[in-house]
């Protein structure tokens, strides 16, 4: 920042993929934010995102779903793979209806990006405290230069490990027994993989792997968290490559070749962190006039795929809600209709990202042979809930208008 304090209307916590987004939504309703990202470059965390119907129709209500399409391919039908003793069984792998792509992260954030003005995103601006004012009861922000922006409205998109999640009273994200591993392999010539979605699941490791385009592919592991995979190993490109093919000995070849020929900056191993679905029921996402979105709010394990989809309603939910009261707010009512906004914003959000995270957990359990609760439960769920990353059905079936 180049001043010591300055005044904003709404300020964004958080540049990536919820936080643009949030942005973009805001931006399509006519209002202005401000966004901040502490990094000094738009970046994605991971490589890849699985993109379902819900987050599609977000994507067409941001304007930027065309756009994407022409970067990736549809996935229409899937393929169960049981791996055991060298000997594999196939089964179809229900995807459930609509459409079904994997997007390059890095292409979603640059389609946000671009449909933003260049002054309303601010890099290498890092949030380190939140509090409001006792005059005025608005938020106060302070950032890592000493810099004191005075706001109106402040939206927590800053991830798992979120300061504005803490100050609205949100629990910490709990550790989870397993660890993901995720890489983009390219090819050439054409893949042979056709545009099918296969998912590999051995003893407690599973693999999942989904054209992109017919030259690249996206891959990801998930296995039993070591000790090493939370040291400073898992940012070293040889351990990663190293651990994911042990995990997978016994796999088919073609699956064993993904993950050597994967380039090391484009693989990715992270430990996975969520908050506990109960907690949702009856978090406080809002305090006064900040409110959380994203990973801040309902950080969720991969095992269904929605996390980045649920951020992308979030902003579309958020934007709609502050729209209509901020109209009634010209006429006077301010913070009141700010907080009503809110508060209809997270009464919209809360059961939906509830179940969502109840899924995923329980598909985590399902993926964990370790875990003593999936021992005593596991007799008693839906056989598809064991081999399906995406629950079929119409669970996924939302509308964002």
């Amino acid at each position: 920042m180049n001043v010591s304090e300055q005044e904003q209307d709404i300020v964004i916590v958080g540049g990536g993929i919820c936080g643009l987004a949030t942005a973009l939504a805001l931006r399509r309703k006519g209002i202005k934010s401000m966004v901040l990202e502490r990094s000094e470059t738009l970046r994605a965390a991971g490589v890849g995102i699985i993109m379902q119907p819900n987050g599609w129709r977000a994507l067409d209500q941001l304007g930027v779903a065309a756009k994407l399409r022409q970067t990736c391919t549809e996935i229409p039908s899937g393929v169960f793979i049981s791996v055991a003793e060298g000997k594999y069984r196939e089964s179809e792998l229900p995807l459930g209806k609509g459409e079904l792509r994997c997007l390059k992260r890095m292409e979603l954030m640059k389609a946000l990006t671009e449909e933003l003005p260049v002054e309303s995103v601010y890099l290498g601006c890092r949030a380190v405290s939140i509090v409001l004012d006792p005059l005025t009861s608005n938020p106060l922000l302070q950032l890592h230069d000493g810099t004191l922006i005075k706001a109106k409205i402040v939206i927590g998109c800053d991830g798992v490990n979120s300061i504005i999640s803490k100050f609205v009273g949100v629990n910490s994200p709990k550790l989870f027994s397993r660890c993901a591993t995720r890489g983009f392999t390219y090819y050439e010539g054409a893949h042979s993989f056709g545009d099918k979605f296969r998912f590999y699941s051995s003893n407690d490791v599973t693999l999942g792997q989904l054209p992109v385009t017919d030259k690249l592919v996206y891959w990801f592991l998930t296995r039993v968290l070591t000790s090493q995979d939370l040291s400073d190993a898992k940012k070293d490109p040889t351990y990663i490559t190293k651990a994911s093919l042990e995990a997978i000995k016994g796999f088919p070849e073609e699956i064993v070749e993904l993950v050597k020929n994967t380039e090391p900056k484009a693989l990715y191993l992270t430990e996975l962190r969520y908050r506990a679905p109960w907690d949702l029921v009856h978090a406080k996402f809002r305090k006064g006039t900040v409110v959380v979105a994203g990973d801040a709010m309902h950080a969720m394990c991969p095992f269904i795929s929605q996390g980045g989809g649920a951020s992308l309603e979030d902003a579309v939910v958020l934007a709609r809600c502050l729209s209509e009261k901020l109209k009634q707010a010209k006429e006077g009512g301010g913070n009141r209709l700010v907080e009503e906004a809110l508060d209809e914003y997270v009464r919209e959000r809360r059961m939906r990202v509830f179940w969502l995270s109840l899924q995923t957990y329980f598909m985590g359990l399902a993926q964990d042979n370790t875990s003593k609760i999936w021992e005593q439960n596991s007799r008693n769920l839906p056989s598809f809930l064991l081999v399906s990353p995406l629950f079929t059905g119409e669970v996924y079936i939302w509308t964002v208008g």
